[in-house]
């Protein structure tokens, strides 16, 4: 009984299976019928010819290769993100000229709230292929991926053997969580078991521990997600096509607000699209002074709370009888969702199931009679059946979501509660806790503003220099000090700065002996920060000679870039970042090394609007716009 259930169970993949697929599970099926149901040997043969048989050998969805489509479900989901988006219409071009798809390794690195994780879902909604999502931050077993020896007790396959046989086909879009936070234990380095399963010149044999035969994974389209890349093995992140997500700028939350953020409040708060509204300028409040990170995710997190609030508003002004109304016909809209998309889900099994049989017939017998290939009768009054299901269920939820506009109707509010900027929006969530970046209107002499990269985005920073007042005559000059929590390659930059601003200055003020005469105190605000990384060296050398010169720098600058001791100034990284911080904070005017000039020029006109941009390759030319501009 048990060996007919697990061969009927086989029969929808055989033709699909490799023969030593089909081999091994005959093995086993006959193993399995001569074991005794109380040995422990049953117990682990049953279950490994349950995963055998469970995995869909061979059977891949049908996927839309329709590029039209795909760029509709893209842009419906996320504003912006040009480049993923154009790396997913490529892939799904490259498979229409070819005429079938492979799998890919794509990376997207950026920081947290920037849509790494929710764009994963909406290339499977475009490419119409199942998702799977599984996070490896912290991971430390190797047999999470490789799956345990069947020897063990409780040994299961890995997660992506678990992956096909839930998905129940070999080609779906597998999502890879925070790939940069992997972890190493004792039971081994997960980071070189992701090698063998993110290499397309070896994942078409991939071998779990459990299964001990080798998986076909070549169709799978990988996505991994990560902050930084610093942490990734450099052998791991060889493999990987990297598409990098920058920061959102202010205009783009704006629109990311309100085209998805502010709906998807308002429905998860229960209130009525007329029944509320945020003003421009409370939304631009928002943005520039409760939620200047990169992404979006504190924003959203904010119009929630707002929402939650105005839901206050309106269930004590409506009553609990009027209330729960809208309430209950709100839930029969989720519940209409979820019968729609369960038989949409039925409706195309049936359509596969039905296509099925015509296809396999034309693949081994092409020869015969074209009618041969048409799907017959019976499967034909199948997918209308199927069809008619899903035609009732969008009516059943078309009539829905009139219920929730009529009972909204009925017990509406005379007048909408609108949030308005000032103390109506500090009354909903608080005072702001960001005023400006800026700490300084007018920056004095030795004092700077320059640009930083984190895995939060960019930001501007302040590098402050001051002379340390010394009384007596044991004076030290020409002393260092330093101080906010600066790293070691920034201690060794600011190290390198006071070597060259003292050569400098020699050389452009011979009969300036501030540096041989002062010591030097250079802190780099907030104290609390860590700080670390080479960009910030002209910004430093900068700040040294404008206080020995007693010249402040030109009003509105910043700049960024890391120096030599011969005064060359190196390329840096997080360009687009820089630029957003730079904007956010008032930046008019902003130095970057020569060898970024074509990452700049890459950026949209958007966000290089409003900036007076230089591209320097020495000290020199830093001086000229900075401290020598007048």
């Amino acid at each position: 009984m048990l060996v007919e259930r697990f061969v009927e169970k086989f029969k929808p993949f055989k033709d699909g299976a490799p023969a030593q697929i089909e081999r091994v599970i005959t093995e086993e099926l006959q193993k399995l019928a001569g074991l005794e149901a109380s040995s422990s040997e049953f117990n682990v043969t049953r279950n490994y010819l349950d995963w055998l048989t469970s995995i869909p050998w061979g059977h891949s969805s049908q996927e839309r290769l329709d590029i039209v489509e795909a760029s509709k479900v893209l842009d419906a989901d996320h504003y912006g993100l040009d480049d993923v988006k154009e790396r997913i219409l490529e892939f799904i071009a490259v498979g229409q000229l070819r005429g079938s798809t492979q799998g890919k390794i794509i990376t997207l690195v950026g920081p947290p709230g920037t849509g790494k994780t929710s764009i994963g879902q909406s290339i499977a909604r475009a490419l119409d292929r199942k998702f799977f999502r599984f996070s490896v931050g912290g991971l430390s077993d190797v047999a999470e991926i490789k799956g345990h020896r069947r020897t063990y007790v409780g040994a299961m396959p890995g997660k992506l053997v678990q992956c096909l046989k839930s998905t129940g086909v070999i080609n779906p879009v597998v999502l890879i969580d925070e790939v940069d936070k992997l972890g190493r234990g004792y039971q081994g380095d997960p980071a070189s078991a992701l090698l063998e399963l993110l290499d397309p010149e070896q994942n078409g044999a991939f071998l779990d521990h459990y299964l001990d035969v080798p998986v076909d994974l070549s169709k799978v389209l990988f996505v991994c997600t990560a902050n930084v890349l610093d942490t990734i093995p450099a052998p791991l992140l060889d493999r990987m096509e990297v598409v990098r997500l920058s920061g959102y700028i202010a205009d783009e939350k704006r629109n990311i607000a309100r085209k998805y953020l502010e709906k998807s409040a308002k429905e998860r708060s229960g209130v009525g699209e007329a029944e509320s509204s945020i003003t421009d300028p409370a939304m631009t409040a928002l943005i520039e002074h409760y939620c200047r990170e990169a992404g979006v995710r504190n924003l959203q997190k904010h119009l929630e709370k707002i929402y939650r609030k105005v839901a206050l508003k309106l269930a004590k002004s409506k009553g609990p009888e009027a209330a729960v109304k809208v309430g209950q016909a709100r839930a029969a809209v989720v519940a209409a969702k979820k019968t729609l998309e369960a038989k949409e889900e039925n409706a195309k099994k049936v359509a596969e199931d039905a296509l099925k049989l015509p296809s396999l017939l034309k693949q081994k017998i092409p020869s015969l009679p074209p009618d041969v290939f048409d799907v017959g009768a019976a499967q034909q009054k199948s997918i209308d059946a199927a069809e008619e299901e899903v035609a009732t269920a969008r009516a059943a939820l078309a009539a829905a979501e009139e219920g929730v506009v009529a009972a909204a109707s009925a017990t509406a509010a005379e007048n909408a509660i609108v949030i308005d900027s000032g103390a109506d929006l500090v009354d909903y969530v608080g005072q702001p806790p960001f005023q400006t970046d800026r700490i300084y209107d007018h920056t004095p002499p030795g004092v700077v503003t320059g640009l930083a990269w984190t895995s939060m985005g960019g930001s501007t920073l302040y590098i402050e220099c001051t002379s340390i007042v010394q009384h007596g005559e044991d004076k030290k000059g020409g002393t260092l000090k330093t101080t906010g929590q600066l790293g070691d390659v920034m201690k060794e930059s600011t190290a390198i700065a006071h070597t060259y601003a003292r050569a400098f200055l020699h050389t452009t003020d011979p009969g300036n002996h501030y540096f041989d005469d002062t010591a030097l105190h250079v802190h780099v605000p907030a104290g609390a920060t860590p700080k670390d990384g080479p960009s910030a060296g002209c910004t430093m050398i900068t700040a040294m000679v404008s206080l020995a010169m007693g010249k402040p720098v030109r009003p509105n600058l910043a700049m960024t870039g890391e120096v030599t001791l011969t005064g060359i100034v190196m390329p840096i990284g997080g360009v687009k970042e820089k630029v957003i911080a730079a904007r956010r904070s008032g930046v008019t005017t902003i130095l970057f090394p020569r060898g970024n000039k074509t990452d700049y020029e890459e950026l949209s006109d958007d966000i290089k609007q409003g900036l007076e941009v230089h591209f320097v390759s020495t000290y020199e030319e830093v001086y000229k716009h900075a401290l020598n501009w007048e």
